[in-house]
């Protein structure tokens, strides 16, 4: 059992399902305080059902890029048929809810959480993508992307890659969850692709050991296949073909 600890999720991308399963995870190994990082809807499987879910939990949260494009819109996301069926599914009081969150918050005095870097919602943390797959960033290039916001902090959390990860940069630990509800993806700004090799769902478990942290990574079974389903009764048979493999 974890006494006190923190179960910190990312970009669960509207799977309920999975959602559902790393919280019942979580609060069978006695974790009872929940961390969001962000890019909570937007996504071909079930906006509406996680909204049902999440809006009776008392858990911290922070607006992530995807979150901030369902309130932000425009022309060309009004095109897009998973932007509109998110928007649609989460209604006028989850779209309200996202309006009130932070882009970063510190839920305690030595803790940060950012969906991509303090200053960016759509750059990774940890990662460097220029070979078109994730490799860890070095102390310096951390470090310039943390500061001055993560300054006294001793603890970062970070989603948006979907690539769970640590880092240990000075004193600081920095903790990326990988993904709730979806195991991979590829992009183009710059190509490259993010795959965690499996379709479960992932999330981190947090404790503070005297002024460090102990971190474990959970990797939790769930209903892919009808994840999958609806990724595909919604016109993304990419989105099933990731949710059910973890693989690009």
């Amino acid at each position: 059992m974890y006494k006190d600890s923190i179960a910190v999720l990312a970009d669960i991308h509207g799977n309920s399902l999975a959602l559902e399963a790393v919280l019942t995870h979580a609060r069978a190994h006695g974790v009872h305080r929940f961390y969001n990082l962000g890019d909570t809807f937007y996504g071909p499987l079930d906006p509406e059902g996680t909204w049902a879910i999440l809006k009776n939990e008392d858990m911290p949260a922070i607006l992530g890029n995807q979150d901030r494009i369902l309130i932000e819109g425009g022309l060309d996301w009004e095109k897009v048929p998973t932007f509109r069926r998110t928007l649609k599914s989460i209604g006028k009081e989850g779209l309200e809810w996202l309006k009130t969150l932070p882009a970063i918050v510190c839920p305690a005095p030595d803790i940060l959480l950012c969906h991509g870097t303090p200053k960016d919602d759509m750059s990774y943390l940890l990662e460097d993508v220029t070979t078109g797959l994730p490799a860890m960033r070095d102390h310096t290039a951390l470090l310039e992307h943390l500061m001055p916001e993560a300054n006294g902090c001793s603890l970062v959390l970070a989603g948006h890659s979907h690539h769970a990860g640590l880092i240990m940069c000075d004193d600081i630990t920095i903790v990326n969850p990988g993904s709730v509800g979806l195991p991979a993806y590829d992009d183009d700004t710059p190509p490259h692709i993010m795959a965690s090799g499996s379709p479960h769902a992932r999330y981190a478990i947090l404790t503070r050991e005297g002024s460090g942290w102990e971190v474990e990574f959970m990797n939790v079974e769930y209903d892919w296949d009808s994840a999958a389903a609806m990724a595909k009764e919604n016109g993304r048979d990419d989105w099933a073909e990731w949710i059910t493999t973890g693989v690009v």
